[in-house]
C-alpha cells in the first residue's frame, strides 16, 4: 500500500462527487474520480488504490456488478456504496456483493467522512515498528527502545514513509513525493537535512543511505 491513501471515488452525479473529493483531499487522501462503471472497474484494480466508494446506479456497469468483480480481483480492498435506494433489501443485496459499509442518500458528510475514517483504520495499522522504533501514528507519538523521541511533523513524517517499508530502499522521488508533495524540491538538499534530524532523534543506525537511489530503514 503507498503511504498516501487513494481513495476511488466511483459516482457519475457532480454535486456529489466534488464535494466529497475535496472534503476527501483536505484530509490527506488522493483522489480518483470515475464516472461510469467499467472505468470504476478497471481503476479497482490497480494495486495503488485503497478504498472504493462506489455508487450503486453508474451508467455502463450496475454498482452490484463492479463490487462482485471486485472481490474476486482485490478482496481486501474495502468497499464503502453510496445508493439513493433505502430499502433494507437493497442494503442487503448490495452487502451480500462485497460491500464493508452502505450509505443511503442523501447523506451527511460528515457521517460518511466518519465512515471512510472506520474503513481505512481496518486496513492501515495504527502503529509501525521495527528495530525499536515504534511510531502510533493517531497519537503521533515515536518511540525509541521504550523512550518517547519529539520529531517534528516532516520528520514525523519521513520515519513513517521509511518505517511503512522497513528493510526496502525508499527512493528520493518517492519520498519527495509523499512527504513534501512538491517537486521542486527534488534537487534541494531539503531532504538530507531532515535524515540527518531524523537520525540524532532516533540513532543513526536505524537510516541508512544507498547512494545514487534513496534511503533504506534497517529492520535490525
Amino acid at each position: 500500500m503507498s503511504t498516501v491513501t487513494t481513495v476511488l471515488l466511483a459516482e457519475d452525479d457532480t454535486g456529489i462527487a466534488e464535494p466529497l473529493s475535496r472534503a476527501l483531499q483536505r484530509e490527506g487522501h488522493q483522489v480518483i474520480t470515475a464516472v461510469d462503471g467499467p472505468t470504476a472497474l478497471q481503476h479497482a484494480s490497480d494495486a495503488d488504490v485503497d478504498l472504493l466508494v462506489l455508487d450503486l446506479g453508474l451508467p455502463g456497469m450496475d454498482g452490484l456488478d463492479i463490487c462482485r468483480r471486485v472481490r474476486k480481483q482485490r478482496p481486501e480492498l474495502p468497499v464503502l456504496m453510496l445508493t439513493a435506494r433505502t430499502d433494507e433489501v437493497d442494503f442487503v443485496v448490495g452487502l451480500d456483493a462485497g460491500a464493508d459499509d452502505y450509505v443511503g442518500k442523501p447523506f451527511r458528510l460528515a457521517e460518511l467522512m466518519a465512515r471512510v475514517r472506520a474503513l481505512l483504520r481496518r486496513t492501515n495499522p495504527d502503529a509501525l515498528e521495527a528495530g525499536g522504533v515504534r511510531m502510533e501514528l493517531s497519537a503521533r507519538r515515536v518511540l525509541v527502545d521504550g523512550a518517547e523521541v519529539g520529531l517534528a511533523n516532516k520528520e514525523f513524517e519521513l520515519l513513517r514513509v521509511l518505517l511503512q517499508r522497513a528493510g526496502q530502499v525508499v527512493s528520493r522521488d518517492e519520498i519527495h513525493r509523499d512527504v513534501w508533495r512538491d517537486p521542486e524540491r527534488k534537487t534541494s538538499k531539503t531532504l538530507d537535512m531532515h535524515v540527518s534530524w531524523l537520525r540524532r532523534k532516533i540513532g543513526g543506525r536505524h537510516i541508512a543511505t544507498v547512494r545514487g537511489v534513496g534511503f533504506r530503514f534497517n529492520v535490525d
